[in-house]
């Protein structure tokens, strides 16, 4: 049966629709396409229909990159993966509109559970593995159905005393919405960069981000602090059913205090005020890659307890012969970062 493929421009719509599906996360929300708009991308919205039935939503992201350009799907597409049809005919418009903006390939990474099933299923596609990540595949997630004091109790030993002494050393939390936070979160992530030889985010993409999710309250920036001196910040988004650590500082100040560890304290709580069922930790490392350069945050976030979720790692759709440059170019420079 062919399926219908409608293009969103209203926001509203674009909501109600995608919370027919269990798994939609804010890499698909309206306001991440807003934040990519910000940046200056070309955002398509597409939602599928079988007769009346809603069967599929994706929001593609334009990329313009010296090395081609090419289209992203972060967190989706939202679809079943078991319903070969859905799947062949969705990413048949996908590959269509990519196509049309001249794209050299897709990138997609669902949030879909990695499986042999799933790879066979890409893979007639024409999927192959991105040598680059598109956004973090291996997360921890916590549940939060459970009480406060059964959550502590779940953690490492160390890190709920780092709790609770954070209590004890006089170590205060404070949410803010201020855009102007901004500047000093991404002056202190440029310092943790040269320390640790990563590349940080800018801070236009910083400031766009938390501002295209500020208006719906579904963003907050969790500080705290020892005497007024600033000891970590993390930057929480909350949506649907989950709330996300997607970017965090520390000050040279935290080194010997929990600051880091009263900032997630305080962002699960306020999760769980707001009815919210997921505390997702975001990327980490895999525990046997003892060398890896997010080892020690992983072990920070490892403490809290929860349990690892393997999404499908990314993977490209090549629509071009340019492809095989691309990929050439991405090997390197993942060698390159120690990727």
């Amino acid at each position: 049966m062919q399926l219908n493929f409608e293009y969103i421009a209203d926001k509203n719509i674009w909501e109600q629709n995608i919370k027919s599906f269990h798994e939609a996360n804010f890499l698909q929300s309206w306001n991440w396409g807003v934040f990519q708009e910000a940046m200056g991308k070309i955002v398509t919205r597409l939602l599928v229909r079988r007769e009346e039935s809603l069967v599929a939503m994706a929001q593609l992201v334009k990329e313009t990159a010296k090395r081609g350009t090419y289209i992203t799907i972060a967190g989706g597409p939202l679809l079943n993966w078991d319903d070969e049809e859905i799947v062949s005919q969705t990413f048949g418009e996908i590959k269509r509109i990519a196509k049309e903006q001249a794209a050299v390939f897709i990138r997609f990474r669902p949030q879909a559970l990695n499986s042999e099933k799933l790879r066979d299923t890409v893979k007639k596609l024409g999927a192959v593995v991105s040598q680059m990540h598109l956004t973090a595949d291996l997360t921890l997630q916590l549940d939060l159905s459970y009480s406060e004091e059964e959550i502590l109790q779940k953690m490492r030993k160390n890190t709920r005393y780092s709790i609770k002494k954070a209590g004890k050393d006089g170590i205060v939390t404070v949410f803010s919405k201020d855009k102007n936070d901004i500047k000093q979160f991404c002056d202190f992530q440029n310092d943790l960069a040269k320390l640790h030889r990563f590349v940080p985010f800018s801070y236009d993409f910083l400031f766009n981000q938390f501002s295209a999710f500020l208006g719906d309250d579904q963003v907050l920036l969790i500080h705290s602090f020892k005497d007024d001196i600033l000891l970590a910040s993390a930057f929480i988004i909350f949506y649907n059913s989950e709330a996300v650590y997607h970017y965090g500082i520390s000050t040279p100040e935290n080194g010997k205090l929990p600051g880091s560890y009263a900032c997630q304290w305080a962002a699960i709580r306020e999760a769980k005020k707001r009815g919210i069922t997921k505390y997702n930790f975001w990327g980490i490392a895999p525990e046997e890659e003892k060398n890896h350069r997010f080892t020690g945050v992983s072990i920070f976030k490892r403490g809290f307890g929860g349990g690892e979720v393997q999404y499908l790692p990314s993977h490209d759709i090549p629509l071009s012969a340019k492809y095989n440059l691309t990929s050439s170019f991405e090997f390197l420079r993942k060698k390159m970062r120690k990727l």
